[in-house]
Protein backbone atom coordinates (compact mmCIF):
# COMPACT_ATOMS: atom_id res chain seq x y z
CA UNK A 1 0.00 0.00 0.00
CA UNK A 2 1.24 3.45 -0.86
CA UNK A 3 0.83 6.60 1.22
CA UNK A 4 -2.59 7.25 -0.31
CA UNK A 5 -3.86 3.77 0.54
CA UNK A 6 -3.95 2.52 -3.09
CA UNK A 7 -2.67 -0.96 -3.75
CA UNK A 8 -0.58 -0.89 -6.93
CA UNK A 9 -0.83 -4.65 -7.26
CA UNK A 10 -4.64 -4.56 -7.07
CA UNK A 11 -4.80 -1.64 -9.47
CA UNK A 12 -2.59 -3.48 -11.99
CA UNK A 13 -4.79 -6.59 -11.74
CA UNK A 14 -7.92 -4.52 -12.34
CA UNK A 15 -6.31 -2.71 -15.26
CA UNK A 16 -5.16 -6.02 -16.76
CA UNK A 17 -8.66 -7.48 -16.38
CA UNK A 18 -10.19 -4.43 -18.07
CA UNK A 19 -7.73 -4.62 -20.98
CA UNK A 20 -8.40 -8.33 -21.36
CA UNK A 21 -12.14 -7.74 -21.35
CA UNK A 22 -11.84 -5.04 -24.02
CA UNK A 23 -9.66 -7.34 -26.13
CA UNK A 24 -12.27 -10.11 -25.82
CA UNK A 25 -15.04 -7.72 -26.87
CA UNK A 26 -13.01 -6.55 -29.89
CA UNK A 27 -12.42 -10.13 -30.93
CA UNK A 28 -16.11 -10.94 -30.60
CA UNK A 29 -17.13 -7.96 -32.76
CA UNK A 30 -14.64 -9.07 -35.43
CA UNK A 31 -16.10 -12.56 -35.55
CA UNK A 32 -13.81 -14.32 -33.07
CA UNK A 33 -14.56 -17.79 -31.72
CA UNK A 34 -18.07 -17.95 -30.30
CA UNK A 35 -16.70 -19.83 -27.27
CA UNK A 36 -15.13 -16.56 -26.14
CA UNK A 37 -18.57 -15.34 -25.11
CA UNK A 38 -17.77 -17.17 -21.89
CA UNK A 39 -15.36 -14.80 -20.06
CA UNK A 40 -13.97 -17.62 -17.89
CA UNK A 41 -13.10 -19.77 -20.92
CA UNK A 42 -11.50 -16.76 -22.62
CA UNK A 43 -9.46 -16.06 -19.48
CA UNK A 44 -8.20 -19.66 -19.42
CA UNK A 45 -7.16 -19.56 -23.07
CA UNK A 46 -5.46 -16.20 -22.55
CA UNK A 47 -3.63 -17.59 -19.51
CA UNK A 48 -2.27 -20.49 -21.58
CA UNK A 49 -0.97 -18.12 -24.24
CA UNK A 50 0.53 -15.78 -21.65
CA UNK A 51 2.27 -18.67 -19.94
CA UNK A 52 3.77 -19.72 -23.28
CA UNK A 53 4.83 -16.20 -24.21
CA UNK A 54 6.31 -15.24 -20.86
CA UNK A 55 7.72 -18.31 -19.17
CA UNK A 56 8.94 -20.79 -21.76
CA UNK A 57 12.34 -21.23 -23.32
CA UNK A 58 11.30 -21.47 -26.95
CA UNK A 59 14.54 -23.23 -27.83
CA UNK A 60 13.80 -26.13 -25.44
CA UNK A 61 10.73 -27.72 -26.98
CA UNK A 62 9.85 -31.36 -27.56
CA UNK A 63 8.30 -31.09 -31.04
CA UNK A 64 11.47 -29.82 -32.77
CA UNK A 65 13.40 -32.61 -31.03
CA UNK A 66 11.02 -35.19 -32.46
CA UNK A 67 11.38 -33.91 -36.01
CA UNK A 68 13.96 -35.81 -38.01
CA UNK A 69 15.82 -32.86 -39.45
CA UNK A 70 15.98 -29.40 -37.91
CA UNK A 71 16.70 -27.91 -41.34
CA UNK A 72 13.21 -28.91 -42.47
CA UNK A 73 11.46 -26.45 -40.13
CA UNK A 74 14.23 -23.90 -39.44
CA UNK A 75 14.31 -20.93 -41.76
CA UNK A 76 17.70 -20.33 -43.31
CA UNK A 77 18.59 -16.70 -42.74
CA UNK A 78 22.02 -16.56 -44.33
CA UNK A 79 22.48 -15.98 -48.01
CA UNK A 80 24.79 -18.63 -49.44
CA UNK A 81 26.25 -18.78 -52.90
CA UNK A 82 27.65 -21.98 -54.32
CA UNK A 83 28.32 -23.49 -57.68
CA UNK A 84 28.75 -27.07 -58.80
CA UNK A 85 30.63 -25.99 -61.94
CA UNK A 86 34.37 -26.57 -61.67
CA UNK A 87 35.63 -24.24 -64.40
CA UNK A 88 33.16 -21.37 -64.62
CA UNK A 89 31.94 -21.68 -61.00
CA UNK A 90 34.39 -19.20 -59.44
CA UNK A 91 33.50 -16.60 -62.09
CA UNK A 92 29.76 -17.09 -61.49
CA UNK A 93 30.27 -16.76 -57.72
CA UNK A 94 32.25 -13.56 -58.25
CA UNK A 95 29.43 -12.08 -60.37
CA UNK A 96 26.79 -13.15 -57.85
CA UNK A 97 28.68 -11.68 -54.87
CA UNK A 98 29.98 -8.47 -56.49
CA UNK A 99 27.14 -7.58 -58.86
CA UNK A 100 23.89 -9.34 -57.98
CA UNK A 101 24.15 -9.16 -54.18
CA UNK A 102 24.60 -5.36 -54.03
CA UNK A 103 21.74 -4.91 -56.50
CA UNK A 104 19.42 -7.09 -54.43
CA UNK A 105 20.62 -6.23 -50.91
CA UNK A 106 17.49 -4.20 -50.07
CA UNK A 107 15.27 -7.16 -50.97
CA UNK A 108 17.43 -9.54 -48.98
CA UNK A 109 17.39 -7.30 -45.89
CA UNK A 110 13.62 -6.82 -46.14
CA UNK A 111 13.10 -10.57 -46.51
CA UNK A 112 15.54 -11.34 -43.71
CA UNK A 113 13.48 -9.36 -41.19
CA UNK A 114 10.32 -11.15 -42.32
CA UNK A 115 12.08 -14.50 -41.99
CA UNK A 116 13.09 -13.63 -38.43
CA UNK A 117 9.51 -12.74 -37.56
CA UNK A 118 8.29 -15.98 -39.11
CA UNK A 119 10.88 -17.96 -37.14
CA UNK A 120 9.62 -16.37 -33.91
CA UNK A 121 6.00 -17.16 -34.80
CA UNK A 122 6.98 -20.77 -35.57
CA UNK A 123 8.66 -21.14 -32.18
CA UNK A 124 5.68 -19.63 -30.39
CA UNK A 125 3.31 -21.96 -32.20
CA UNK A 126 5.46 -24.95 -31.27
CA UNK A 127 5.42 -23.76 -27.65
CA UNK A 128 1.63 -23.33 -27.70
CA UNK A 129 1.14 -26.79 -29.18
CA UNK A 130 3.41 -28.26 -26.53
CA UNK A 131 1.62 -26.44 -23.71
CA UNK A 132 -1.74 -27.71 -24.94
CA UNK A 133 -0.35 -31.24 -25.33
CA UNK A 134 0.97 -31.11 -21.75
CA UNK A 135 -2.40 -29.95 -20.44
CA UNK A 136 -4.22 -32.58 -22.49
CA UNK A 137 -1.92 -35.34 -21.22
CA UNK A 138 -2.38 -34.17 -17.62
CA UNK A 139 -6.15 -34.09 -18.02
CA UNK A 140 -6.10 -37.55 -19.59
CA UNK A 141 -3.94 -38.85 -16.72
CA UNK A 142 -6.33 -37.38 -14.15
CA UNK A 143 -9.35 -38.79 -15.97
CA UNK A 144 -7.75 -42.24 -16.17
CA UNK A 145 -6.93 -42.09 -12.46
CA UNK A 146 -10.57 -41.36 -11.63
CA UNK A 147 -11.92 -44.17 -13.81
CA UNK A 148 -9.61 -47.18 -13.25
CA UNK A 149 -11.92 -49.65 -15.04
CA UNK A 150 -11.73 -47.72 -18.29
CA UNK A 151 -9.72 -49.47 -21.05
CA UNK A 152 -6.74 -47.59 -22.41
Amino acid sequence: MGASGVSVERLMRELGAEISSERRERMMTRGGASEYRDPELYARVEAIFRRVLESRDHDALLLPELLDDADEYTLQLRLRYASHRKVIGPLLLFVKRRVLLPLNRWLYEYSLENFRRQQRVNRLLFACIEELAIENAALRRDLDARTPDRPA
